[in-house]
């Protein structure tokens, strides 16, 4: 959430006042044209619906970026901004205790998706949740955006807000490979790891799952579409910026709201450029002997469609499951919940198991709670 972008709105609205200039002189020039009155009318009609759908897509950038203008100027971000490397990245701290759980967003979202669960686990533990470069209020940067990169970029956010460890990682999908990635360059300060629906290295190679990450010129072709449909304010349109989310305060659901109507679409596609050499780097990392991992997975029956689903469909689930369940090879202690009536974001979907399990998790590391008897099996809750 940091400057409003405002390439894609300036575009539209020169193309829109360009295009409605020349449909305005085309409808005039037609009353002295010798057309048959059928053509005339005929075009009138299309000259008017161009008009129509011009104004409103014109109007509706013109009037996404008002609303993120003002949201910005009225809202500050929560926690604090530090400078790494030369760059700026921002980090939310709350509550007390330790271990420190640090939290890692998905591709394509930042600190604000961890609003409803991280006041509930700030009752438990000291909280981080952080913004890679590009995403939230941390400053874009050049080069690649790889694990390595991203893990060494943390861990000196980390330390410059003195979050010196013992700390526990919690990532959510792509942020699986960055959690693995800073535990095995910095093991001395990790406790434990939180995997949510967790990406797995080099999963891009596999066919059924790499399918649907576009590369190249699809990949370019997919940035553009979306550049455009969001500068056009569609999202907004669709009310997408206005959406209730289970266990978030009203501030913290507006934040996320108008979060996701400001997607990082560049941030995006330079982490899926690096998505092969982030497997790379983290491929070969664990296991973690007798470190404690908990593996949180979506629920497929909440993700297949009910009727008949396409043999794709089902064979990327199992593809998923199974990657899923290689997971808990890293670590004696591991444990995987499968979080029924859950999608893949399942801090959105079931927060209250996040909240509970987790907050046991952390007690558990804490040697203040039981220590689980389920180690190496899969559960569904």
């Amino acid at each position: 959430m940091g400057s409003v972008r405002l390439g894609i709105p300036t575009l539209i609205l020169v193309i829109g006042i360009a295009v409605t200039w020349f449909a305005m002189r085309r409808w005039a020039a037609l009353a002295s044209s010798g057309y048959s009155a059928w053509r005339k009318t005929a075009e009138r009609v299309v000259l008017s619906i161009v008009i129509v759908l011009t104004v409103v897509v014109t109007g509706s950038s013109l009037y996404n970026v008002v609303a993120l203008l003002y949201f910005r100027s009225h809202n500050l971000p929560p926690g604090k901004i530090y400078v790494v490397g030369g760059y700026r990245m921002h980090l939310d701290c709350t509550g007390s205790g330790s271990p420190t759980l640090v939290l890692d967003a998905g591709l394509g979202n930042d600190s604000l998706v961890w609003g409803g669960v991280q006041p509930v686990l700030s009752k438990t533990t000291r909280v981080c949740s952080y913004d890679r470069a590009g995403f939230g209020w941390s400053a874009a940067r050049p080069g690649p955006r790889d694990a390595d990169h991203i893990a060494s970029e943390l861990h000196e956010l980390l330390m410059q807000a003195q979050v010196t460890g013992p700390i526990v990682l919690m990532g959510h999908s792509i942020a699986g490979l960055y959690i693995r990635d800073y535990a095995s360059r910095y093991p001395a300060d990790v406790v434990g790891m939180v995997f949510v629906d967790s990406s797995m290295p080099l999963q891009n190679r596999t066919p059924i799952i790499g399918m649907q990450i576009p590369t190249g010129r699809q990949g370019r072709e997919r940035t553009l579409l979306i550049e455009a449909l969001y500068g056009a304010g569609i999202p907004r349109l669709l009310g997408q910026c206005s959406r209730a989310f289970k266990g978030f305060a009203p501030h913290a659901s507006m934040l996320l709201d108008e979060d996701i109507c400001d997607i990082r679409v560049n941030a995006i596609d330079a982490e899926l450029s690096s998505i092969d050499q982030s497997g790379m780097e983290t491929v070969h990392t664990g296991p973690y002997g007798e470190m404690p991992i908990l593996i949180f997975s979506h629920d497929s029956d909440r993700t297949l469609p009910k009727a008949k689903p396409r043999t794709w469909m089902v064979e990327r689930e199992s593809a998923w499951n199974g990657m899923q369940e290689r997971l808990k090879r890293l670590s004696k202690r591991s444990r995987r919940i499968i979080a029924l009536d859950s999608s893949h974001y399942i801090q959105l979907d079931r927060p209250g198991l996040i909240e509970r399990e987790v907050s046991l998790f952390i007690e558990q590391i804490r040697d203040t709670a039981p220590q689980p008897t389920n180690n190496k099996l899969t559960v569904a809750e």
